[in-house]
């Protein structure tokens, strides 16, 4: 394998990222680990696209696993697709703890580690360094061996909200007044709390308070 850094890079940008590491992501043969929050890691479609484009041989890999938060299965669509990537051999894992970094290691010599967005695009770290491309691996390892296998966490029937939850949930986390958030969500105050209601319900919570622990705790803040 044709290595893509030498030691440790620093880049920014998902398009950068992608030109620097096409030709590693279409080239994996053992092992392809990810850990990531959502299914949304490169921030710009057509990265994406591409992202997808390139990785999509890693059916064929040897390994491929995927380690995600909550937060990935907030939506249907999100839900189906990960099934998808199970019935075609990866393994997928739901994280039981915050994922500090979002990343990305390939047949254990190189690593990829997402960090913040800013002005210039989302910054990259790359390391072909094997001592911490080692040190990366070990603490993907320690996460998953605590995380719980996708489809047994979906039977512990994960709380799904939709775009209105969504909306309801960052709302509350905002702290403004239920007459300032209805206006600012364009619905009538009853229907606003009406809303704030259900998502009660919906994440089995007995407080506004409460709900927002909960949120935080599946991931769903986001």
């Amino acid at each position: 394998m044709r290595d893509v850094v030498t030691e440790i890079v620093t880049i920014r940008g998902d398009l950068e990222l992608l030109t620097r590491t096409a030709h590693l992501l279409s080239s994996v043969r053992e092992e392809f680990v990810c850990a990531a929050r959502d299914l949304d890691t490169w921030s710009r479609p057509g990265a994406r696209q591409a992202m997808a484009a390139r990785a999509g041989h890693t059916q064929q890999v040897h390994q491929v696993r995927k380690l995600l938060s909550p937060a990935a299965l907030a939506d249907e669509h999100s839900r189906a697709h990960l099934r998808e990537l199970v019935d075609q051999g990866a393994l997928v894992r739901i994280a039981s703890a915050p994922l500090p970094h979002e990343t990305i290691v390939i047949d254990r010599r190189l690593a990829i580690l997402a960090g913040l967005d800013g002005p210039g695009g989302r910054e990259y770290t790359l390391t072909t360094a094997p001592t911490l491309v080692g040190g990366v691996y070990a603490l993907f390892d320690a996460a998953w061996e605590t995380a719980t296998d996708l489809k047994a966490f979906l039977r512990g029937e994960q709380p799904r909200l939709d775009a209105a939850g969504r909306t309801v949930l960052r709302a509350l986390g905002s702290g403004a007044t239920d007459e300032k958030a209805a206006r600012e969500l364009g619905m009538s105050l009853r229907t606003y709390r009406r809303r704030v209601a259900e998502l009660l319900t919906t994440l089995d919570a007995d407080s506004r308070f409460q709900a927002g622990i909960r949120a935080g705790e599946l991931g769903l803040n986001g």
